[in-house]
């Protein structure tokens, strides 16, 4: 096993040695040359030049592990004046911001969405730990708690449960939620860091969510689960959502709570992934494969998830893939690199490179401050 072991990760080095230019720094800093402006946002380039609440958190997150203070500030700074009315503390990012009509720029749907949302707190909060910064910490204590108030609802049969977004999730009885909202590790730090609040039982069912949504192994995208009468859970299809629930539970320490159990409900991926080469775009609800060709962020995300499988052949598949879909020119992932692709690629190749990884509470450690 040990020389498995070895063999699997001077398979990695020589992969990694060919193209030097691929090590996460390096990536970081392609990344900040082809998707953002000197605003700062994200800027996705393939929706209409467009910027989410889940861009910039995202960004944010990378810049604290870059230990890239100057762009952490501007995301943050173009964050709260352009999603968060000038008041990040106040109210909930705005999802989507963009071209509108008669090309004016600006927000074009207010409502929130709570992946950014808890991405942001998290990060917010581990930033002000790791620069010493306390009006970081405040401003991440302040959004969880709009988060808290806004976005997590008591769903009858599944309990305390983050919400996607403030509005338009809940229908009478029927309540449509989605796990890679939810990532375990954030849920877990949250509560560490405000016991007072819903965070710790919504751990708890933030596990139970992942396993409902998914029946056959493969996580959805969205999930509806109807009360009235006994819950009902009906998952829809697997896809661009649902990649993420295997990069989240594949990024858990190994000693973190639910964490053998997420992975085992969902490893119908790995049974795939055992006989086929690409992991699939999209799952239906049956559990059958209806695109088998997902891009090659896919195949990043899943880094994480088949190390943490110790499914080294998947390991070893999905990281050539990776690699060989490098782009020399621009130094991203992709002819020509697309933004989704580049976030998961950004995480599943920080995580396996050790430029940052999370303690069994979530805690954040860095490379650059742990290392």
């Amino acid at each position: 096993m040990r020389l498995k072991l070895i063999l699997t990760l001077c398979l990695m080095t020589i992969i990694q040695a060919s193209c030097g230019a691929q090590e996460w720094p390096t990536l970081w800093r392609s990344y900040v040359a082809g998707f953002m402006d000197d605003q700062v946002r994200v800027i996705d380039h393939s929706a209409g030049d467009r910027t989410t609440s889940e861009g910039q958190a995202y960004g944010l997150f990378f810049a604290l592990v870059a230990d890239d203070r100057s762009h952490f500030d501007g995301l943050l700074r173009w964050t709260e004046r352009n999603l968060a009315g000038g008041d990040l503390a106040g109210h909930l990012p705005a999802w989507l911001w963009g071209r509108g009509q008669n090309n004016q720029w600006g927000v074009l749907d207010s409502n929130s969405a709570a992946d950014a949302d808890l991405w942001m707190a998290y990060t917010l909060l581990e930033a002000g730990k790791a620069w010493n910064e306390p009006r970081y910490t405040a401003m991440g204590m302040d959004l969880a708690r709009k988060i808290a108030v806004q976005e997590v609802v008591q769903v009858p049969g599944l309990g305390t449960i983050v919400a996607p977004g403030a509005t338009g999730f809940q229908h009478g009885t029927s309540y449509r939620l989605n796990a890679s909202y939810v990532p375990l590790q954030v849920i877990l730090r949250l509560g560490r860091l405000m016991p007072d609040g819903p965070w710790t039982k919504a751990a708890v069912a933030t596990s139970t969510l992942v396993s409902d949504s998914a029946p056959h192994g493969f996580v959805s995208d969205w999930t509806e689960f109807k009360t009235d009468g006994g819950v009902q859970v009906s998952p829809d299809v697997g896809s661009y959502d649902a990649i993420r629930v295997y990069l989240w539970a594949g990024m858990l320490d190994k000693a973190t709570p639910h964490r053998d159990d997420m992975l085992k409900a969902i490893g119908g991926m790995a049974s795939y992934l055992r006989t086929n080469a690409i992991p699939p775009a999209k799952v239906l609800r049956d559990g059958s494969v209806d695109d088998p060709k997902g891009p090659v962020g896919f195949s990043a995300a899943l880094l994480p998830y088949a190390a943490a499988l110790h499914e080294d052949q998947i390991l070893n598949q999905q990281m050539s893939r990776v690699q060989s879909a490098f782009n020399q020119q621009v130094g991203l992932f992709g002819s020509p690199p697309n933004y989704y692709d580049q976030n998961l690629a950004l995480f599943g190749l920080g995580f396996s490179q050790q430029q940052f990884w999370f303690d069994p509470g979530g805690a954040l450690k860095l490379k650059w401050k742990h290392g």
